[in-house]
Order: C-alpha cells, then structure tokens, then sequence
C-alpha cells in the first residue's frame, strides 16, 4: 500500500475478534463511495486540502472503514433533525388550525398519537446502541453496530485483503543487463541430447558373466572411470556389481561407493541399460575372479573381442584400473549417450553430501550475489607430481622433491621448475591466479570459493587475499558440526566442492586436473556456463614482463582480456589428436555425443527428407 501524507497507515494492524460477514473491500469502498456521502467527501478532502500539503491521503483499509462510518453517523443525525424540524412546523399548524375551532377533537387525537409512535421509536432506534471501549458501558445516538462488532468487520477487510494480495502474482523485478564478466557464452542452438534409443533398452538376454571393477585415484577419476565401466558392461553384455573404490591413493579415504553415491538412484537410472547388482551371487561369490587391466583408451571392438571370449570362460572378471580404458571417441553415439547418462544423471551425491552442498550454495548467494569457484590446484601431491615450486621457499622445493621421489608410479624424477612454467605446465600460485581475476575484471568485492584440499606454502594465500579478500573454502563456510561427519573423509569433502564449482556462475580453473575435466564437461552439458581455462603458457610470460616493469597494468590487463576472449567455455566441437593421450578428454567435452547442435541437426534433417524425396522421384 502506497502511502503519501502524514496520516497514512504504515502497516497492516492484527486485531482479534469472531467474523460472520465476507465482503470485499472494493465493493464496498466502490458502493460508498458513489453513495449520497459525496458531498461530505468532498468537504472533507477540501479542508484537508487546505493545510498547505496538496496531496492526497491513502488510508489503510481500517482507518478508511472508520471515517466512513462517521459520515454515516453525521449524515444520519442530519436526516432526523430536519424530520424533527419537519414535524415541529406539523405540530405549529395544527395548533394553530385548532384555534379555528374546526375538527378540534380529531386533531387533538393525532397529535397524541404521533407523540407516542416518536417517543417509541426514539426509545428503540436511536437510543439503543451501547459502546464498549475500555470496560465502561455509555449510551450513544444510533450506533449500528458495537465498536466490538466494527473491529471484527475491519479484521475481517483486513484479512481478506492480505489473503487477496497473497495470491497476486510478485511484481516483476527490472531487469538489469549482466555485467560482461558473468555473462556465459551464446548456447541458444545447443541442447542436452542423451536419450536412449529404443533399440537399446536392455532385453532379458543372458548376462555373459559379472563385472567386478575398482575404480582408481581420487573422486573425480574414479567418478569418470566408473562411467566408463558402465559403457563397458553394455558393450560386453555383462552384469556390473557395484564398483569398489580406491583406498590407498595419496588421500587415503576409507569411504566405499555407497558413502558417497546415492546407489540405489545409480541401479534405477541405469535400469534399462545394463544390470547393476551390489555383490556377487551365492554361486559365483566362491570364484575367484580373473585380474585384468584393461588397455587405455581402447574402442569397443577390443572389449568384444578380447574380453568377452574371458568372460565367458571365467564368468568373473576383475578390472583392477578404471582410468581412461575408454576412447574418447569413434564410439557408436548409443555408448556415448549412456556414458553421459551415468555420469550427469545415475551419479547422484548421497542425500547428506546433496544436503550440506545446497546448505553451503546458499550461503555463497546470500542476496543473490554471483560468485567463482577457483580450482586452484597449488597443493602438495600437485606441486610435487608436476615439480613446480615457484613462489616457494627453497624448504618447501626440498619437501616436493623428496615426496616426488618416495612415489615409485610417478615416472618423472628429475624436473627443471623454472622451464616446466614457461611451458605452461604448472598450476597457477595464488598470487598469478589473483592477478589474473583482476586483469580479467572482477572486482576486489568478488566472492570467491577455493575448490581444493590445503594449498601449500606458508603464505601462499596472503597475496591471494590481498587483492580479494572475500575468499572461502568448505572450511571456513560450514560450521564444526555440518563438516564433522565429513572430516576424515577427502573424497566426501572433494564431493562438496563439485557441487559448488558445478554451480558457481564461473568456474576457473589453474590446472587441467581430473576435477577440471569433470567439472567443465559437466558444465558444458548443463548449457555451457560460463568457465574460463587460462592460457598458462602466455599468461605467465605477461606476468613476468609486469613483474620487470617491461609493462604497465593497463596493457597487461588488456592483453589478459583479449588472450581469453574466446577461451570462456562456449561451444565447440571435441577436438581430436594424433594419438588418444593427446586428444581432448570425452568427459570434459561430451560435444558431440551428448550436446547437439539443434541448427545443423535441423540442416542435417532437410538434407535426407530432400535426398529421400529425390529418390522417391527417380523411381517413378
């Protein structure tokens, strides 16, 4: 409700008492106001318009009720004085006729006779009414209804108003263009494509034998290598038991699949492609399964034959590595498909994870702010693998050196840190990873989530911090008891940080890590959210000539801009390389397989209607 002068309500009052009349407040605001009270209306707004204000006065529905009711009460008295004046003039006439002498009687007779009918109807009209205010009882001139009664039906006006202004569809907000920055790439052609054709739904067919898989390395890997084992089983005719998970990479989780991923949401989405069943029969759990690791980034026909003549020699199988053992591509689209169907629709998070994930995303948007997730991969197990120590003591270089060497299946000792950077082959440090935020535009108010474990170095995050303060982690933004279930478990904590990159309104990531490949593609399939993949190579070549003062901000901030221009996730199609390692990975770009391209399926449609037409044609 608007208001515009001194007198105007600011609230809606709750008053209390029993309702028995439903009436809207329109009508009947609309039926008085057209009513004979105009005039007083009018008189009314006239003096108010007199104290030098000149505005208008919008009541609140009560205080409306009430000045109506006054002018009712002071119309009303106004009516019986001029029908008292009107009967004194009567009586003035008659009195004076009786000194004629004429028909002295009879009007002698009627003049007591109205006395009567007046004071009985004065008696029951006008002084019957009684008002209760405060506890005391006083007698009053025609009081329709007691101030009891008058509250409950402006209750009720109130209530009925509330209740009308609840179902009113909420205003619709201006809309504010987005600022370039959060803007994500132009996808309007391009749409989520990973039906299952109807030709592939899983028959009663006889399973060729079980499937045992043990998914390996960290949640992502493991995440996308199970995935992959469904699109396996398929291929094979095989009956998958629910993967097992890897205990003993560098994080140690103990957590098994059932800790993490919603299984029984995982068997139901898949029901139609393969059988999923959560541990070997009676009969074959005796066996002992034959230990195979299948050959990376192998094509279908390797599975067809060589693994499955196995499997139907030995009934169980145990794949001991899940890793990449699926090309990327020149896979029929109907395996495609169903790889993306596990992974963006039968991996659900367990309810807990799901839970405190959307508890967490709430507060990152707290009054609808945007926010980055910045995989920033400036860990210890990362800086040793990759032999990157930039920005770091000559200590902690020794500490990365000695863990490098400890782990026998990293098979590059030996690491020039200097040359792997100007490479672009290490992970970006906190302090290039905030310059690159800032050069790229985002304010030094943006909110900013660390997606990863404990980045190393004593004050590795200080520079970070310095340019954007408004910096968070799974840590700092739950509370002791949410994360305590979480705590001993990375790869239920690493769960928690993929639901908040996926959903974050950019994504950046520093190192092209599994976690970075799963995110993109997911986000990617989820309509191409914005999600930047920085140029390491270049980006650290301008930084180091801003650093020798070769360059002023400005210039550097620019080429920043237009090195990334077209590096901000839009759509393109999976590039190919000359051998599989090389080539871009399925799973962080599932286009094509599971993204398609609405304008050229529209093109690809018209050509074949065409081509069958002309063959129609030629026939006759």
């Amino acid at each position: 409700m608007s208001s515009g002068g001194a007198n105007s309500s600011n609230g809606s009052p709750r008053l209390a008492g029993p309702t028995t009349t439903r009436r809207r407040v329109a009508d009947m605001m609309d039926a008085e106001r057209s009513s004979n009270f105009s005039d007083v209306s009018d008189e009314e707004d006239n003096s108010n318009g007199n104290n030098g204000d000149h505005h208008h006065h919008y009541h609140h529905p009560v205080i409306r009720y009430w000045l109506l009711r006054s002018r009712m009460f002071f119309f009303a008295l106004e009516t019986w004085l001029l029908k008292i004046g009107d009967t004194y003039s009567w009586f003035v006439t008659a009195v004076q006729s009786m000194r004629s002498g004429r028909h002295m009687g009879r009007r002698i007779f009627g003049g007591l006779l109205l006395l009567v009918f007046s004071s009985v109807f004065v008696k029951f009209s006008l002084m019957s009414g009684h008002v209760d205010l405060n506890g005391r009882r006083e007698h009053g001139l025609f009081i329709v209804q007691t101030i009891k009664e008058d509250w409950a039906f402006a209750q009720k006006i109130v209530s009925e108003r509330e209740a009308s202004d609840a179902v009113k569809p909420l205003p619709v907000l201006e809309k504010f263009p987005i600022p370039e920055i959060w803007m994500k790439p132009n996808c309007d052609n391009y749409q989520k494509c990973i039906s299952r054709p109807r030709n592939r739904i899983r028959t009663g067919t006889k399973t060729n034998g079980y499937l045992l898989v043990h998914a390996n390395g960290g949640l992502n890997q493991m995440r996308t290598g199970i995935c992959d084992m469904v699109a396996v089983a398929k291929i094979m005719n095989a009956t998958l038991v629910l993967p097992s998970l890897d205990h003993e990479s560098f994080w140690t989780d103990p957590s098994d699949f059932k800790d993490i991923f919603d299984w029984k949401h995982f068997i139901e989405v898949l029901n139609d492609d393969i059988e999923i069943v959560t541990s070997l029969p009676p009969q074959y759990a005796a066996i002992k399964p034959l230990h195979k690791a299948p050959v990376s980034w192998s094509k279908a026909s390797y599975y067809r034959g060589e693994m499955i003549p196995l499997l139907k020699r030995h009934k169980v199988i145990k794949f001991t590595h899940t890793d990449s053992r699926l090309a990327n591509n020149g896979l029929a689209s109907s395996i495609q498909r169903l790889r993306c169907r596990a992974n963006y629709e039968a991996l659900r998070y367990t309810k807990e994870i799901e839970e405190l994930g959307k508890i967490l995303l709430n507060r990152l948007k707290k009054n609808n702010e945007r926010y980055i997730a910045l995989h920033l991969r400036y860990e210890k197990d990362m800086l040793a693998f990759t032999g990157c120590s930039h920005n770091l003591t000559a200590e902690e270089a020794e500490e990365l050196r000695i863990m490098r060497y400890s782990v026998k299946h990293w098979k590059e000792k030996e690491i020039d840190s200097k040359e792997k950077r100007l490479q672009g082959g290490c992970p970006m440090s906190p302090r290039e990873a905030a310059l690159f935020l800032k050069a790229m535009g985002y304010p030094s108010t943006t909110t900013i989530y660390i997606v990863a474990g404990e980045i190393y170095g004593r004050n590795s995050m200080a520079a970070f911090r310095s340019e954007f303060p408004n910096v968070f982690t799974h840590t700092t933004l739950a509370t002791e008891e949410e994360l305590e279930p979480f705590k001993q478990y990375q790869n239920r904590l690493a769960a928690l940080d993929y639901i908040l990159a996926l959903e974050s309104d950019v994504f950046v990531y520093t190192y092209d890590g599994n976690m970075a490949k799963a995110v993109q593609g997911h986000r990617r399939f989820e309509g191409f959210r914005k999600t930047i993949n920085p140029d390491r190579q270049n980006f650290v070549k301008l930084i180091d000539l801003l650093d020798e003062g070769a360059i002023p901000w400005e210039m550097f901030s620019e080429e920043v801009k237009n090195l990334h221009a077209n590096r901000v996730g839009a759509p393109y199609l999976r590039q190919s390389g000359e051998s599989p390692r090389l080539e871009e990975n399925f799973f962080a770009n599932p286009f094509p397989g599971c993204v398609c391209n609405l304008s050229q399926e529209r093109t690809s449609s018209l050509k074949s209607y065409q081509m069958s037409r002309r063959r129609v044609v030629l026939s006759r």
